[in-house]
């Protein structure tokens, strides 16, 4: 009998449920793309560090875990790799340089992140399509999946960048040797270069860097040979090798710049458009409880319990709710298949299960004080027959 009830005025009034499903379906997009923008800049920020293939990452101290601020010199770096239980230790540099050419028809120069890391060891990516990198200066780039699809660079190509030395614009041919999978850093493409020619050619003040200078990295990666390990061999580590600080990956990309702060602001609004699709759904089924009031008075008048009432108010909600949740979803994945590759949107399956959940309970949440205010009607006062 409820269902019946649920569907039947549904059907009679369905211009009016196809409007506010409508409403619930933009709502649904809304909380969706603001999820699916929190993932895409959260990713491009920690991509780079989330996938290192290393337990640990070691800054300087006193620099509030800043990769750019760090500096750690190679005898500080052979010190970590002599301490007992670390299975490996790769030196990574990280600057910001210009992908001159070869570029798609009609775009501009990409800004992307040089990073410098030592061939086999951690910091170092796979590649997925072509070959690690080889020699230690050769002038061999892999870049990540992000540059290679802004840019329609393929292995094999030669590309030139564009790097400040001493004031002056100069340019350096690299040769790609393969792809791998998204590794941005703050929210940049990567190219991943040896380190001795990242030394070379990242920006400074001297060409080419100051003869015989030591070599420093910016930070450095830390394998383990037991990664179960890694609280202990942090503070082991820090207690054999002076001014550094030793965290974990995950510790790491939250550190960086603006990171935290990003992801709060980008939560904040997701669970202000849950509130405010509360809010909508309750006010929306409260007016139709208040104008259909004499039609619950007869229902009631005739013997209908409440038990029948209630259960209609809550199909109706329930339906109204899956339904514009469906096509706020749909239409949502739908529009990010045309969204170019620079946009940092991504859909992430569990996002996108934790949003909808959360759209679902909405709906009887927001409609439970309609419900309520229906079993609470009297007969005879909504017919106008009371004294």
């Amino acid at each position: 009998m409820a269902f019946y009830l649920a569907i039947k005025e549904i059907w009679r009034t369905r211009g009016r449920f196809i409007l506010f499903s409508g409403v619930i379906a933009l709502i649904t997009m809304l909380v969706l793309f603001v999820a699916a923008l929190a993932e895409g800049l959260g990713s491009g920020n920690r991509q780079y560090i989330e996938k290192l293939n290393a337990e640990l990452v070691v800054y300087q101290s006193n620099v509030d875990l800043s990769a750019a601020a760090s500096r750690i010199s190679v005898s500080n770096l052979n010190k970590i790799r002599r301490v007992d239980g670390v299975k490996a230790v790769g030196p990574i540099g990280a600057a910001s340089v210009t992908l001159a050419s070869p570029l798609k028809d009609g775009a501009d120069p990409l800004n992307v992140a040089l990073i410098g890391v030592e061939p086999g060891l951690p910091g170092e990516p796979p590649a997925f399509e072509g070959r690690q990198l080889g020699g230690r200066q050769s002038r061999e780039a892999v870049l990540d999946r992000n540059a290679a699809l802004r840019t329609g660079i393929q292995v094999g190509d030669v590309i030139t960048i564009k790097s400040i030395q001493d004031t002056r614009e100069q340019f350096y041919e690299l040769r790609v040797v393969g792809i791998s999978d998204g590794r941005q850093y703050s929210l940049q493409p990567s190219i991943i270069i040896p380190f001795r020619t990242w030394e070379e050619l990242r920006p400074q003040a001297v060409v080419g860097g100051a003869p015989g200078a030591e070599l420093v990295a910016n930070i450095v990666a830390v394998q383990l040979d037991n990664p179960a390990d890694r609280d202990a061999m942090a503070q082991r580590i820090q207690a054999e090798v002076r001014n550094i600080e030793v965290v974990d990956t995950v510790t790491a990309y939250k550190a960086t710049p603006g990171y935290s702060a990003q992801q709060s602001t980008l939560d904040t609004q997701r669970y202000f458009a849950l509130l405010i699709g509360i809010l909508v759904i309750g006010g929306f089924f409260q007016i139709l409880t208040l104008q259909k009031v004499a039609q619950i008075g007869m229902l009631k008048a005739i013997g209908a319990p409440n038990s029948v009432i209630g259960t209609a108010a809550i199909l109706q909600i329930i339906a109204v709710t899956i339904a514009g949740v469906a096509a706020g979803a749909a239409a949502s994945l739908a529009l990010s298949l045309g969204f170019p590759p620079q946009v940092p949107i991504i859909f992430s399956p569990a996002a996108v299960v934790a949003a909808v959940g959360s759209l679902l309970l909405i709906g009887p949440i927001g409609g439970l004080v309609s419900v309520r205010y229906s079993l609470k009607v009297e007969p005879l006062t909504a017919l106008g027959l009371a004294q």
